[in-house]
């Protein structure tokens, strides 16, 4: 199939970019960037947006650097963007591991941070990066700025507190300190192919006991979140497999998975259960 009808815009500033979502967004207009989650949809017509608005030629959006303990990612950066070395310290190392995992490599080079969060797909690992590092997503609109933390952002499945005249232009991460090890396991049936369910795991080892850790899933639910109850549990405890058994049991237990036609809950929480001491494993190594 062929996407409907479209007129297309390509403004060359964020303030004329803001302007056209303001007249459009009534209409269903959207913005594109990467357009790897956007197009797809379209060609099925799942989607029929009247107009896009290419963000590409906007300057400053493909910001990515670090300042006051904060990663700053614009629209426009791919994923491709996070590869090993890039970003130094424990935070870089996650993100060139999570790209790694990102669909296959021409998607990688076109895709985008922020669209992912835009689009928040339950199986974006991007969605369930941010979600686990409690960042910040910076919207614009003809209105202004406004910051929304992570956490309050995804609403459900596919949808966020991203109103329809708002871009998102900016993510910010904060860093993580040094001497934090991080894990990440997701399955899909085939490389490449969208999760079932992740686990995300950061943490820290101090005197032979786990310190600050981060326990977040992904895929398995209606949007990425962190379980406060198993980082409750995790906090203090030796780093062995018996814990790292006991905080998939607890996690498995409080899901409120996704069911589809092919994929039941049950599977959705075994597959966290077998996940989570595997994430922490990798994270330990």
């Amino acid at each position: 199939m062929k996407a409907s009808a479209f007129i297309y815009h390509r403004p060359e500033t964020i303030d004329e970019a803001v302007r056209l979502l303001g007249e459009v967004a009534p209409d269903d207009g959207r913005v594109i960037a990467g357009g790897q989650s956007l197009v797809p949809i379209m060609a099925f017509r799942m989607a029929r947006p009247p107009h896009l608005i290419d963000i590409n030629r906007i300057a400053g959006l493909d910001r990515l650097d670090t300042q006051d303990g904060w990663l700053r990612i614009g629209a426009r950066v791919r994923h491709a963007a996070f590869h090993e070395g890039a970003i130094a310290g424990p935070t870089g190392a996650l993100l060139a591991h999570v790209m790694r995992h990102i669909a296959h490599h021409p998607i990688r080079t076109r895709g985008t941070f922020c669209g992912s969060l835009a689009h928040a797909d339950p199986a974006s690992e991007w969605c369930a990066t941010a979600a686990a590092l409690d960042g910040v997503l910076v919207a614009q609109s003809t209105q202004g700025t406004r910051e929304i933390a992570v956490r309050d952002y995804f609403e459900a499945v596919m949808t966020t507190a991203l109103r329809p005249d708002e871009i998102l232009v900016e993510a910010r991460l904060p860093l993580l300190p040094a001497g934090t090890l991080t894990g990440f396991c997701e399955f899909s049936r085939r490389s490449g192919d969208f999760a079932i369910a992740m686990v995300l795991v950061t943490l820290r080892i101090e005197e032979g006991r786990i310190v600050a850790p981060r326990f977040t899933i992904g895929g398995a639910e209606a949007f990425p979140r962190r379980l406060a109850e198993v980082e409750a549990l995790l906090t203090g405890a030796a780093p062995d497999m018996a814990t790292w058994r006991v905080a998939g049991d607890l996690a498995a237990s409080l899901l409120d998975p996704l069911e589809d036609s092919i994929t039941s809950g049950e599977y959705r929480r075994d597959l966290v259960r077998a996940l989570a001491p595997r994430a922490f494993q990798q994270a330990c190594a």
